[in-house]
């Protein structure tokens, strides 16, 4: 099988599971998903402040099929007394403003290096000096 395919199937086997009451432990989520099929992992971030989960979960079945077949019969199903929002769960996406700091990509990095050294090119790019003493971009 193409390895690049691999991660589009793990994605569409993966769900975010929405809306979970305070009372929602892993044990009572996966009798409510197990019913169709096997589960390869469940997940449920913790907000160690509060001392209990952040109100959502992340379910990965083995088979995308059992995962579409979950989302269509439980979005909208009711877990103690709360209705839960269930939808493929997204990749790990960088946004403006998000809670991850800017230095925690290797761009930035970069950015920085070069900033101090004098060496940004008219766009931004970074370019590196050779020995010979020529410029090369590096983009």
């Amino acid at each position: 099988m193409n390895q690049m395919a691999d991660p589009v199937l793990q994605s569409k086997r993966a769900l975010h599971v929405g809306g979970l009451a305070e009372e929602v432990k892993e044990r009572t989520l996966r009798a409510a998903m197990i019913p169709f099929g096997p589960l390869k992992s469940i997940d449920i971030p913790m907000d160690y402040s509060k001392g209990s989960h952040k109100g959502f979960a992340f379910v990965e079945f083995h088979d995308a099929d059992d995962a579409e077949e979950c989302r269509y019969n439980m979005d909208g199903a009711e877990l103690y007394g709360r209705t839960l929002h269930v939808n493929l769960a997204q990749p790990n996406q960088i946004k403006l403003g998000s809670n991850m700091a800017v230095w925690s990509t290797d761009e930035w990095f970069q950015k920085q290096a070069a900033a101090r050294n004098g060496d940004e090119g008219k766009n931004g790019d970074l370019i590196t000096k050779q020995t010979g003493g020529e410029d090369k971009d590096r983009s």
